[in-house]
């Protein structure tokens, strides 16, 4: 019975020992500067990789460098396609991409992208954090969301052959994403899958006749360089919503107070990316008119037909939510309710 005691004794006082040392552990980390990396496909000298970058500098001030964070602009770290996997993995500690790049892969927040006339970025961006804020989507769980920002209208452009009505979308090769792909398809153009860094090229040796972008990639990624015409199609137009998210369990290294500081700049961030979509969409179609071409306008009329020969896409992704529980019907409803404010 002695020895039994004896032995109790000891567990308990190794246990207390391992417990402090474990405090003393974790203190020590916090204590030390936490490095990590961000991967972003934006190239460089595009706003939106500097805003990420400068996100990245206003870390380090404003934890004063507890949290340092190297930047890779331009899919130095990891494809676009591939960002999101980077994070779990730890290839990347933040990363920085679209959620249409993984099809599939956000259900919930992919419902943002359809075509429901989004008029600019500071009210996509709004709409998007609203939706996850609503609905909590179980999709990003597995990471820790800093913020989710939108870009502005995005609509379609093309080369060599004006837009003016669904008749002439047919027969045309459109690059697009996610669902933007999926309005292209239902307007009457066949939708080529193709990640923003390789539509230039694609442009310019005629593997597609025009893309679904929104007017600031005219600028931002020089496409206004190798297209025509945009069509001003404003009441089906899509946005593509982007996350940045974090490692979970670097995440958990960071002081709680360090954690607090990032949590407000994210706050502050998203709106900064939605505002400057608007400026760039602004400069974008500057630069594309600059190039000598044109914008093309639709009559009412003819939107009602683009509405109408999205609509059935609009209602088929609710219904594929609903059925696997996910709420379509309520997210599409939140989402038009969010977009009627002014």
């Amino acid at each position: 019975m002695k020895k039994s005691f004896q032995l109790i004794a000891l567990s308990l006082s190794f246990l207390c020992v391992w417990g402090v040392l474990g405090s003393i552990g974790l203190a020590t980390s916090w204590a030390g500067t936490i490095q990590l990396t961000y991967s972003n496909f934006f190239p460089p000298t595009h706003i939106q990789s500097q805003l990420a970058e400068g996100w990245c500098q206003e870390v380090a001030r404003r934890t004063e460098g507890r949290v340092k964070v190297q930047y890779f602009a331009g899919q130095t770290l990891t494809q676009a396609n591939q960002t999101y996997d980077s994070v779990l993995d730890g290839i990347a500690d933040i990363g920085f991409s679209a959620f249409a790049y993984t099809r599939g892969r956000f259900p919930v927040m992919g419902a943002i992208d359809l075509p429901m006339g989004y008029p600019d970025g500071v009210t996509a961006t709004r709409v998007a954090n609203s939706i996850y804020e609503q609905f909590l989507p179980k999709e990003l769980e597995n990471t820790q969301l800093m913020y989710i920002h939108a870009h502005g209208a995005g609509l379609i452009h093309t080369r060599g052959r004006a837009v003016r009505t669904l008749e002439d979308l047919k027969g045309l090769k459109i690059r697009s994403t996610g669902i933007s792909a999926q309005m292209v398809k239902a307007l009457g153009a066949t939708p080529v899958p193709m990640p923003m860094p390789e539509s230039y090229q694609s442009l310019q040796k005629g593997v597609v006749d025009g893309s679904a972008n929104p007017i600031e990639t005219n600028k931002g990624w020089k496409l206004g360089e190798v297209l025509d015409y945009v069509t001003l199609a404003y009441p089906v137009a899509y946005t593509t919503s982007f996350f940045v998210v974090m490692n979970k369990a670097k995440w958990e290294s960071i002081d709680p107070k360090d954690q607090a500081v990032i949590r407000e700049i994210n706050k502050e961030w998203a709106v900064k990316h939605g505002e400057a979509w608007d400026t760039s969409d602004k400069e974008g179609l500057q630069f594309f008119l600059d190039q000598g071409n044109t914008t093309v306008e639709i009559d009412p009329k003819e939107a009602a037909r683009w509405q109408a020969a999205v609509a059935p896409m609009i209602d088929e992704y609710a219904k594929s939510l609903d059925e696997k529980g996910l709420r379509g019907t309520d997210v599409i409803a939140a989402i038009r309710q969010e977009l009627s404010k002014k």
